[in-house]
C-alpha cells in the first residue's frame, strides 16, 4: 500500500525561510531511516506560494490566479511517499515526521488501480 504523507507549509515557509538546523536533521535522519527500510518512494519540498499559481477550467475558459495564497494553513509543504504493508506502519512513519517538524502531518493512501473493483471495495478502503 502506498501512502502520502503531507506536511503543511507555514509563515516562516511561506516568507521562503529555510528550517531550523533541528528540523533539517530530523527530517534528514527520517529520510535516511526510509530509505534504509525500503519504503520510501520520493520526499520533496515546494516552494512558497509566491511563486506558484492556481488554475481553473470552467466552460472552456482557464483562469490563473499567480500566489502568493492567503491560507497559510491549507498550504502544501512538502510531501513524501512510502509503501508499505499496513497504515498502522505509515502512521508510525507519519508520526516521526510530525515530531521531526514539531508539527501536524496529514496520512493519506494513495489510489491503487484494484481499489476500482467495484464501488463497495473503494469505498471501504482503510
Amino acid at each position: 500500500m502506498r501512502y502520502m504523507i503531507i506536511n503543511k507549509a507555514d509563515e516562516s515557509s511561506e516568507a521562503g525561510e529555510f528550517p531550523g538546523p533541528e528540523v533539517v536533521e530530523g527530517v534528514g535522519k527520517l529520510i535516511d531511516d526510509l530509505t534504509k527500510a525500503g519504503v520510501l518512494l520520493f520526499a520533496e519540498g515546494v516552494h512558497r506560494s509566491s511563486i506558484g499559481a492556481r488554475v481553473k477550467v470552467s466552460g472552456g475558459k482557464r483562469t490563473v490566479t499567480d500566489g502568493p495564497f492567503a491560507e497559510t494553513k491549507e498550504l502544501i509543504g512538502g510531501v513524501m511517499v512510502v509503501e508499505v504493508r499496513t497504515k498502522e506502519e505509515a502512521l508510525e512513519w507519519a508520526a516521526r515526521l510530525a515530531e521531526a517538524l514539531n508539527d501536524e502531518v496529514e496520512l493519506r493512501k494513495v489510489v491503487e488501480e484494484a481499489d476500482f473493483a467495484s464501488e463497495e471495495t473503494y469505498l471501504n478502503q482503510q
